[in-house]
């Protein structure tokens, strides 16, 4: 890739996802009953992030958990490293409402494998959907009900999300391709 820009800086995710905290408790009347999951790696940095603004926001606090989709992707070779849903998933899944967060919405594959996965821990009450950035190009009738940003994008193009806790900044860069990127 040959030429990027930032998009979103530090202060730019940080409104975005109050404003998204916002929205899911305005939204869900509250947050009884609700409970974040985020898809590893960085969809659990910014749930995390999301229920510290809305315990600033309700005074109450809001479950979170983790979820690994690595053996659900059909992208992936499965490995056997990915073991079945771990019970305190199950039991924070089971007739709650989830808000699922994920860094990019794409194609939609990842969320398909995510609904795969969240299904295999138990039957929520409904499942919600919160990114930090649609880029477009659906390939599967997936929409967010929560979004921070909408970034039209050319199929070459890509989003990348850099996140303080593991990349050291919080930021969001699409990255063009060069010309001759783009005719291999």
């Amino acid at each position: 890739m040959s030429d990027s820009r930032v998009i979103m800086d530090e202060s730019a995710i940080r409104r975005a996802l109050t404003r998204i905290a916002h929205e899911m408790v305005e939204k869900n009347k509250g947050i009884h009953g609700c409970v974040l999951i985020g898809i590893r790696t960085r969809g659990i940095y910014l749930a995390r992030r999301l229920a510290e603004r809305i315990l600033d926001i309700e005074g109450q606090p809001i479950a979170v958990g983790e979820l690994d989709i690595t053996r659900y992707r059909d992208d992936r070779p499965y490995t056997a490293e990915a073991a079945a849903p771990d019970e305190e998933l199950t039991r924070l899944v089971k007739d709650k409402r989830i808000i699922l967060i994920d860094d990019v919405l794409y194609t939609g594959r990842t969320i398909r494998a995510a609904l795969d996965a969240l299904m295999d821990c138990g039957r929520p009450q409904s499942i919600q959907l919160a990114v930090l950035v649609d880029r477009g190009h659906r390939e599967l009738p997936i929409r967010p009900d929560y979004v921070g940003k909408n970034v039209p994008t050319s199929r070459h193009e890509k989003i990348e999300v850099s996140l303080e806790e593991i990349d050291d900044n919080d930021f969001v860069t699409i990255l063009h391709p060069s010309e001759a990127e783009v005719g291999q």
